[in-house]
C-alpha cells in the first residue's frame, strides 16, 4: 500500500462541523489531503480549518445546507474552482431522530428523508458529472448498522433512510463503470452529535444510554481513509464497524 496515496487528494465532506465529519477532515488533512469542509455552522468550520492550516494542511470551509440541491451544486462547483478538481465526496451529513412510529413525528421523518436521503442524492447529482468528465472519483456515503438491520422500535424511519443510502450506493456502483468508486460506511455507536437528534425524551434517554459504549469518531475516519488509499482499480464497497460491546 502506498502510504502517500491520500496525499494531494481533493476531498469534500458534508456535515463537517463535528463528529465523523470533523474527525475525518482532521485525519485526512494530516495525511496530506486537501479538504473542503461543508456544514451549516460556519463558525465551527472556520475553527477546524484554522487548526488544519496551523498544522500545515490545506482546507476550505463552506456554509452548506444539504437539503438545498442548488446549494450543494454550487458548493461542489466552488470546491472544483478552488482546487481544480474533486477526487472524493464524503456524504456524511445525517440526522437520527428516534421515536416510536405511533408518535407520528412527521416533521422529524421529513427532516431525516431530506438530510439522509435527498442530501446524499444532491451530492451525487452535483459530483457525478465532474467525476465522469475526469474519468475518476470516489463517493463515500455514510449509512449505518441501522441500514443493515432495522433498529426498532424507535428507529424504523431512520433505518429506512439508511437502507436507502445502501441501496442507492450499490446501484450507483453498478451504473458508474470502472473509473468511479463507491463506498458505503456503516458505523454503529460512534461518539458524535448524532445521538442528540431525538426530541422524544424516553427515546433520547435510551439512545444516550446505548451510546455509552460508543467508539471514537476517528475510528470511522480510519475506515474511510482505508477505502480512499486503495489503488484506483480497487473499490472497497462496504465497511461496517461498531463497538465490540454493541450487539445490534
Amino acid at each position: 500500500m502506498d502510504k502517500n496515496a491520500i496525499a494531494g487528494k481533493i476531498v469534500f465532506i458534508t456535515g463537517g462541523s463535528s463528529g465523523l465529519g470533523e474527525a475525518t477532515a482532521r485525519y485526512l488533512a494530516a495525511r496530506g489531503a486537501k479538504l473542503v469542509i461543508a456544514a451549516r455552522r460556519k463558525d465551527r468550520l472556520d475553527k477546524i480549518v484554522t487548526d488544519i492550516k496551523a498544522a500545515g494542511g490545506q482546507a476550505l470551509a463552506l456554509e452548506l445546507d444539504v437539503t438545498r440541491a442548488e446549494a450543494v451544486k454550487a458548493a461542489i462547483a466552488a470546491a472544483v474552482k478552488h482546487y481544480g478538481r474533486l477526487d472524493v465526496l464524503i456524504n456524511n451529513a445525517g440526522l437520527m431522530a428516534i421515536a416510536p412510529m405511533s408518535q407520528t413525528r412527521l416533521n422529524e421523518w421529513d427532516r431525516m428523508v431530506d438530510i439522509n436521503i435527498k442530501g446524499v442524492l444532491y451530492g451525487i447529482a452535483a459530483a457525478l458529472p465532474i467525476f465522469e468528465k475526469q474519468k475518476s472519483g470516489h463517493f463515500v456515503n455514510i449509512s449505518s448498522v441501522a441500514g443493515i438491520k432495522v433498529f426498532a422500535p424507535g428507529g424504523t424511519v431512520y433505518s429506512g433512510t439508511k437502507y436507502a443510502v445502501r441501496a442507492i450506493s450499490d446501484g450507483l456502483r453498478q451504473e458508474v463503470g470502472a473509473h468511479i468508486r463507491v463506498t458505503t460506511v456503516e458505523p454503529g455507536a460512534v461518539d458524535s452529535e448524532l445521538k442528540y437528534g431525538s426530541e422524544d425524551k424516553a427515546s433520547r434517554d435510551f439512545v444516550l444510554n446505548f451510546y455509552q459504549a460508543a467508539i471514537p469518531a476517528e475510528s470511522v475516519a480510519r475506515a474511510i481513509a482505508y477505502a480512499i488509499e486503495q489503488p484506483a482499480n480497487v473499490d472497497i464497497n462496504e465497511i461496517a464497524l461498531r463497538p465490540t460491546a454493541q450487539e445490534f
